[in-house]
């Protein structure tokens, strides 16, 4: 009895930061999100503070909150792949060898984590290229700007969030 709940023990510590790392971001993920959160900063100017906080940690704000969005779309993203992947192998009633519904989940959810992946990046490009169409209509024609996106503190990442949308379905329309 005391060796089975020894083991039990050692298999539920062993499980547990796993368990808890699982959608944590990696190292990648934050050397990533820094080079989003440059881009993005050199693209707003002095707008960038507005749309994360003060002007002391809005650059350490924006790596934080990308490189963790980042990795829990990355987690919530695999999952779906692999879950679709089984569902579409699983319907095509893969034959062969003993590993070939292995083979096609693996091949399936890897085409699908890439095209989301590709998805990713060109929705991070659209908010940079958003931050430079914002700050440059906030420079033509300030009245305009408040006028559409108000006074408040909040109203170039209005602009930003607006932008970014439009150019995504523009890029999905195309």
């Amino acid at each position: 009895m005391r060796k089975l709940i020894i083991t039990c023990a050692l298999a539920a510590s062993a499980l547990t930061p796993a368990i808890a790392t699982a959608a944590d971001p990696a190292p990648a993920d934050f050397k990533n999100a820094a080079k989003y959160c440059k881009a993005l900063k050199a693209a707003s100017g002095s707008n960038f503070a507005s749309m994360f906080g003060t002007k002391k940690n809005a650059y350490g704000k924006c790596v934080s909150t990308t490189a963790k969005q980042k990795a829990n779309e990355d987690a919530e993203q695999l999952k779906t792949a692999k879950t679709n992947a089984a569902k579409e192998c699983k319907a095509e009633k893969t034959k062969g060898s003993k590993n070939a519904f292995g083979k096609c989940v693996s091949e399936k959810a890897k085409a699908m984590k890439d095209a989301a992946d590709a998805e990713d990046k060109a929705e991070q490009k659209d908010r940079v290229n958003a931050a430079k169409t914002c700050k440059q209509a906030k420079k033509d024609d300030a009245e305009q700007f408040e006028a559409d996106y108000g006074s408040r503190r909040n109203a170039f990442g209005k602009c930003v969030s607006k932008t970014a949308k439009e150019l995504a379905a523009a890029r999905k329309d195309a």
